[in-house]
């Protein structure tokens, strides 16, 4: 053990206050970011719940919830024409429709009408063999279990109207919850009846074609974009990218957390470099004494470096059960907090940054100290 983690230990109570701010900006970090990334994956839900590798819209679509009708026979043979396709590209409706709830209120609903087929590459992969054959009944939705408060349904055989027509609500998922408008799911036969006002017959909002592999596919993206600057054309991946980073743009939340977390960051800082500081001068007589035997002032420089360094290290390994568990109080209440491996690493490493400035801050105190202090 060295002998920074030697001084840690035998003053253990007088470094707790460094650990505790290290751990707690930390904490902030990584539960604020991962809070950030479970709210915006829900703008995605559609896009990362099928098993399409290219989508196709409109001119500079930035998320599924703002596409407008596109010309079938205009956009279909475009894709069609390109090698590497598995099967035939398939029609995807998805636009906004009012719901008229059953006690007479209004709710702005997303309706999201696909194929049903047991291969179908927009059938959301939420829906079992039981649910898609119940949707090929004429007018029937389907829609997040988590939503039916807000669409003032109960449960299957509910019904309310959306666009003026009357739907029957066949069933429930999990994992498709909206941060706007709910995700109401169905056939495409019923989505053409729902958004017959805003979507021609002979349009979509959108095209969707599997590839034989993801390499292809990215191949494709960039052909078709080089071909028809008018077309929207993603891989699946860079679509649900587009979704998110719009949505995190458009409402300025990322602003919000960034500030927030910097806040958390200071106070960590302060707190760190305070008890760096208060614990180099608590041991000014010891520093003295080994300035007054001839050792390098830069060894103790190094040395409470390392006990920064340490202090972080601590600090990040004392908050991960703290975030775990509040990770899981989190998703018990309904809130999804996404701990990606790139949110914890780069949390470990701004937590340690901070610490190692802080001890920066601490090196005041052994400029101060001289081996004349033994002498007072």
């Amino acid at each position: 053990m060295s002998y920074a983690l030697q001084t840690l230990w035998h003053d253990k109570a007088r470094y707790a206050a460094g650990v505790g701010a290290v751990a707690f900006s930390a904490l902030l970090i990584v539960l604020q970011v991962g809070l950030l990334l479970g709210l915006f994956e829900t703008t995605s839900v559609p896009v990362d719940h099928t098993s399409a590798d290219l989508w196709v819209g409109s001119q500079d679509v930035r998320s599924v919830d703002l596409g407008v009708q596109i010309p079938i026979n205009q956009h279909m043979p475009r894709l069609t024409e390109k090698a590497g396709l598995k099967g035939q590209p398939e029609v995807y409706l998805a636009m906004y429709a009012n719901m008229t709830r059953s006690d007479g209120g209004m709710e702005r609903c997303f309706v999201l009408g696909s194929s049903l087929d047991p291969d179908a590459a927009g059938a959301p992969d939420v829906l079992s063999p039981e649910l898609r054959s119940a949707l090929s009944l004429p007018n029937s939705i389907v829609c997040d279990e988590s939503e039916l408060g807000r669409l003032h349904l109960s449960g299957p055989g509910d019904t309310a109207k959306i666009s003026g027509v009357e739907v029957t609500l066949v069933g429930t998922v999990k994992g498709m919850k909206s941060l706007a408008a709910p995700w109401v799911m169905c056939s495409e036969t019923t989505a053409r009846k729902l958004l017959a006002g805003f979507v021609q017959p002979d349009h979509c909002t959108y095209l969707l074609a599997r590839c034989e592999s993801p390499r292809r596919a990215k191949e494709i993206v960039q052909e078709l974009r080089a071909e028809y600057p008018e077309m929207s054309v993603y891989t699946t991946d860079e679509f649900s990218f587009s979704c998110r980073w719009y949505w995190l743009t458009r409402t300025k939340a990322g602003i919000a957390i960034g500030y927030a977390a910097l806040l958390g960051l200071m106070v960590g800082a302060v707190i760190t470099a305070q008890t760096l500081y208060s614990a180099t001068m608590a041991s000014a007589k010891e520093f003295a004494t080994l300035l007054a035997l001839g050792i390098p002032r830069r060894k103790m420089y190094g040395l409470v470096m390392s006990q920064s360094w340490w202090v972080g290290v601590f600090g990040v390994i004392a908050s991960m059960p703290v975030v775990w568990l509040l990770t899981e109080a989190a998703a018990a209440g309904g809130a999804k907090v996404v701990l990606r491996w790139e949110v914890m690493t780069g949390a470990a490493a701004v937590t340690i940054g901070t610490a190692l400035f802080s001890g920066l801050f601490a090196l005041r105190s052994v400029r101060k100290i001289e081996p004349m202090s033994l002498l007072r």
